[in-house]
């Protein structure tokens, strides 16, 4: 029985949309990610998922981001058992249940007050967990997270949806709030950002795009050192590409031939 209540705006139901695609990867004989808790979920949320009309093609790219990141979290917490957890513009990702990290640690999801409340509705407490209601971008909230220790980024379809100008101070604040630390976060480059109605979740939920990355070089002088970059050359060596469609294959052996293409949607790892 639905139990959880929407009352998003149109650019937030983006977070909808890949909540659904990690439900419907999970429904795959052999999902990609393996998120049942995302599929749980869907269940609870009185919403018309349908309206997305998302195609087996779009939840398997919608999974194979998240894996990588997911594995990027996973090798910093064997690494850094005691850290601080940030978990930026989370939407209703139920990643902290996927990683289940140890309870010692600290783990925050932060987000605008009204995707929070929605949170509180369908997912369970637990301990080390919390949930903080604010825009990323309003940097008041970092006083409410401990800085004593080292810290772990994480956001996923969020940079690209931010103001540049609000985003670099964002991430300026982060690098400075911690004694050390990474960031994980997905880019899209400018060609992204013009052709972002070409985007079906992006154009149905008549959301705006407003940041493109194409230097990843240009956020050191945030106080960031780039350790990984990861672009269209790095999904399609991975076995999943197979799964899909002829038609998304070929467009991203295309997509390989040309940097702007290729760089057009990259994942970027940061130490500071």
């Amino acid at each position: 029985m639905a139990t959880g209540k929407v009352h998003f705006t149109e650019e937030q139901s983006t977070n909808l949309a890949t909540l659904y695609g990690r439900a419907l990867d999970n429904r795959l004989p052999r999902p990609i990610l393996g998120d049942p808790t995302a599929e749980e979920t869907v269940r609870k949320i009185d919403y018309d998922f349908g309206k997305f009309k998302m195609k087996p093609d779009m939840a398997l790219s919608v999974a194979m981001r998240a894996k990588v990141i997911d594995e990027r979290v996973r090798a910093f917490l064997r690494e850094h058992p005691d850290a601080t957890v940030l978990h930026l513009g989370c939407g209703m990702d139920s990643r902290v249940y996927r990683i289940d990290p140890p309870r010692t640690l600290r783990w925050y999801d932060v987000d605008y007050p009204d995707v929070i409340d929605l949170r509180k509705q369908v997912y369970p407490e637990r301990e080390g967990y919390q949930q903080i209601g604010s825009s990323v971008t309003e940097l008041d909230w970092l006083e409410r997270v401990p800085a004593d220790g080292p810290a772990l980024v994480v956001a996923e379809g969020l940079t690209m949806y931010l103001d540049p100008e609000g985003g670099r101070a964002l991430l300026r604040a982060l690098a400075a709030r911690f004694p050390s630390g990474e960031m994980v976060f997905d880019v899209f480059g400018s060609l992204g950002i013009k052709l972002q109605k070409l985007n079906p979740v992006v154009r149905r939920a008549k959301a705006t795009l407003s940041w493109g990355i194409d230097d990843a070089h240009e956020l050191e002088r945030l106080g960031l050192t780039l350790v990984e970059e990861l672009d269209a050359s790095y999904f399609a060596a991975e076995e999943t590409v197979s799964l899909m469609s002829p038609a998304m294959r070929l467009q991203l052996k295309l997509a390989l031939m040309i940097p702007l293409f290729r760089n057009m949607g990259r994942i970027l790892r940061y130490r500071f």
